[in-house]
């Protein structure tokens, strides 16, 4: 019976996640212009529904101040109260209220987490682009350096630059877009040595087109599908390092609201059977679910291929 309770049940939300997704591409269709409209017509269920799950995370994290219920930090009741009353979701270790900590969590997650991909993607493709349309000695110093530094497992060494920097929020971000920025960079130069070597970047080159308009206005254009994909691809990595840094002690720092955080700070609730330590952590998974499910999207249609 329990079984077939929990069959049931997953497939409601199957269901309900379907009707969502198919209401939500259904009013952008409506909505949008005729170009972008037809564009999100032909998007599958699952970019859909990974749009509408972005869209809410964004919601919250603008608006947490008005949807939250309670103040961040504020202790607002007991330890550990049940789902009830005005705390729909209990309260944390500490009296916090959960639902607010959650709300507050997106805000300070996420947007670490994109500000972080933003600086290593900039850093990366900038790097990268630059390696493979120069050459030389260039390209030859700075791949090596990237692969000494991917030699390194990522999280052992954002650990060690934790440990030796300090855990403020600038430095989580710094350290953390430096070690994905050597995954962009590799990309990037993949990406531009298969251009740099086409007829119009010679033609480019013999009217004198000088090395920043060169790979601004002929070789970014060309790599710019692969390299968005790749941002929400980093996007998730950065997003799980976060949470994965913050859980062990060194990332977000209390009492900032932090998802990964939140799963340490309430985990003992884990054995007397109550599963409010998982929120935070299903915030994050549905989180990544959905930014690979538009991701997919994407390049399925940067490649050109049909149904």
């Amino acid at each position: 019976m329990a079984f077939l309770s929990g069959a049931m049940w997953l497939a409601a939300i199957l269901a309900g996640s379907a009707a969502l997704a198919w209401a939500f591409r259904a009013a952008l269709v409506a909505l949008l212009p005729a170009t972008a409209a037809r564009v999100m017509r032909t998007a599958p269920l699952t970019a859909s529904f990974g749009l509408v799950v972005i869209l809410l995370y964004v919601v919250a994290a603008v608006f947490a101040d008005l949807i939250a219920p309670f103040p961040e930090r504020a202790v607002v009741g007991a330890e550990y109260l049940p789902w009830e009353g005005a705390h729909i979701l209990g309260t944390d270790n500490l009296g916090r209220d959960m639902f607010s900590r959650l709300i507050y969590g997106a805000r300070n997650t996420v947007g670490i987490a994109v500000a972080t991909t933003a600086l290593a993607f900039l850093l990366g493709s900038v790097l990268g682009l630059l390696a493979a349309t120069v050459g030389g000695w260039l390209d030859q110093g700075l791949s090596r350096l990237v692969d000494v530094l991917m030699a390194i497992p990522a999280l052992i060494f954002a650990l060690l630059l934790l440990t030796i920097f300090g855990t403020s929020v600038v430095t989580l971000i710094l350290v953390i877009a430096v070690i994905d920025a050597t995954r962009v960079f590799r990309l990037a130069r993949a990406v531009a040595q298969g251009i740099v070597v086409m007829d119009y970047i010679e033609a480019a080159k013999l009217r004198g087109e000088r090395l920043p308009r060169l790979i601004l206005r002929e070789i970014l254009p060309n790599a710019m599908a692969p390299l968005v994909a790749e941002f929400g691809l980093r996007f998730c990595f950065v997003f799980l390092s976060i949470s994965a840094l913050s859980f062990l002690g060194l990332g977000i720092q209390p009492p900032t609201a932090d998802w990964g955080s939140m799963v340490r700070e309430n985990a003992t609730l884990i054995t007397f059977g109550d599963v409010t330590p998982l929120l935070p952590a299903g915030a994050i998974a549905l989180l990544t679910v959905a930014v690979n499910f538009v991701v997919d999207w994407m390049l399925h249609r940067a490649s050109g291929l049909k149904e």
